[in-house]
């Protein structure tokens, strides 16, 4: 029975890829196809089945075609939080912060294919050799990144990092200790103060996840508008308008940047502003928005700790901006931002909110940081497990005076208590 499915599967994944018709990944299409072949099998071959083997036979291979094949299974187990595909006969998957390769595999480079752009079909995204990566959004928000050969020597490669559905809010972020009860109390406090916060840290540290959970503390009847790459971003608001950025067609035209988005979402009355990662010339435009009135800005950049996040966003407006002073980017970044959130995934897998920093005025030539809490580690256990503690810096911070003006009572020994 398995030879048959896989003559019925070889066959249909060879007719489909030479097509490119969206009806075939339908289920109804798929099932009449199914049983055409069989069908011919039947008559050309004498290959019989009962009712029951057919009903199975195609019910197996819609699983399989519709599905996600060898990684269906692991897109449904919650502990696994990425997956990694290297070609047709390498599948390695993250649990609990460990990356280990599984013993699933597709069938063969052409299975791999089928997958692959089914994954991308329900998007107006394309990948093929003159495009030969894209990165793509689920339903569910979980990311997902396609690069193919000629760029990829492996073969083609799928990067899943998927949405955590089991983090819905604060309380499970302090339950996978990924910060503290006082910490959770004092973000909060600082998302309903409008304060402008970035979130910061290499890849897969935790850092949109965050975003989100923070984010469900915005008031309901703010107008937020997230601005992304690839939409992911998900918040239970209602009056939320969802932007994202456009590549540019075969043609080279029809590119939308962020910044162009960033710059329109200025004229759209925002209350809130998210920008899913700061990568380039949108950095000035947010730093001016969040200076001028746009308060409450939250946004998400790549970096190695809060003092590279300075350096970073210098970086990325001098790029763009070379005739701008030094001491004015300076002045600029220290008048907008208010804190920034640095995550870090340690040796054992676990995600921490290493660093929670003010950003303050300028001392010297340089943008004062304070650290209001931070994470130190003490070493590992016999089983593996990071030994540490969170520390608070016992300072209270130059915008305390933003809690009370939005009448959130926070006591100011919460600077004093990490934990």
């Amino acid at each position: 029975m398995e030879k048959i499915k896989d003559r019925i599967r070889e066959r249909l994944i060879a007719e489909y890829l030479s097509t490119s018709s969206k009806d075939q990944w339908k289920e109804e299409t798929l099932r009449r196809d199914i049983q055409r072949v069989i069908s011919e099998l039947g008559r050309y071959e004498n290959i019989d089945l009962s009712r029951e083997e057919t009903d199975s036979v195609i019910r197996e291979l819609i699983d399989d075609l519709l599905g996600l094949g060898p990684i269906r299974e692991f897109m449904d187990d919650p502990e696994i939080s990425e997956i990694m595909v290297n070609g047709p006969d390498k599948i390695y998957i993250e649990r609990a912060g460990n990356m280990v390769l599984s013993k699933k595999q597709f069938k063969d480079i052409n299975h791999l294919m089928t997958i692959m752009h089914k994954i991308i079909s329900p998007t107006r995204r394309r990948v093929d050799e003159s495009n030969p990566y894209v990165d793509v959004c689920f339903m569910d928000g979980s990311r997902v990144n396609i690069i193919l050969p000629p760029v990829s020597l492996t073969g083609p490669v799928i990067t899943i990092r998927k949405f955590l559905s089991n983090i819905s809010g604060i309380n499970d972020l302090i339950k996978l200790d990924t910060l503290t009860k006082p910490m959770a109390d004092f973000l909060s406090a600082c998302i309903k103060a409008r304060l402008n916060i970035l979130f910061s840290g290499a890849t897969g540290t935790g850092k949109t996840t965050t975003l989100s959970v923070l984010s469900s503390h915005i008031d309901a009847r703010e107008r937020i508008i997230t601005i992304e790459d690839t939409a992911e971003i998900r918040l239970r608001q209602e009056h939320v308008v969802r932007l994202e950025a456009r590549s540019a067609n075969v043609e080279g035209k029809g590119e939308i940047s962020i910044g162009d988005l960033f710059k329109n979402s200025l004229r759209m009355r925002p209350r809130r502003l998210i920008l899913g990662e700061i990568r380039g010339s949108e950095a000035l435009d947010m730093l001016q928005a969040a200076s001028s009135g746009h308060s409450g800005c939250l946004a998400v950049l790549h970096a190695s700790s809060p003092q590279d996040v300075i350096s970073r966003i210098e970086t990325m407006i001098l790029t763009t901006n070379s005739a701008f002073p030094m001491w004015a980017v300076k002045k600029q970044i220290s008048s907008s931002i208010d804190l920034i959130l640095h995550h870090d995934q340690l040796a054992d897998g676990s995600r921490k909110i290493t660093h929670v920093t003010e950003v303050g005025g300028i001392k010297g030539e340089e943008v004062e940081l304070h650290d209001l809490y931070s994470y130190s580690i003490d070493g590992l256990d016999d089983s593996g497990k990071v030994m540490g503690k969170w520390k608070a810096h016992a300072r209270l911070p130059d915008f305390y005076n933003k809690f009370i003006e939005y009448g959130i009572k926070l006591p100011k020994d919460i600077f004093n208590k990490a934990e």
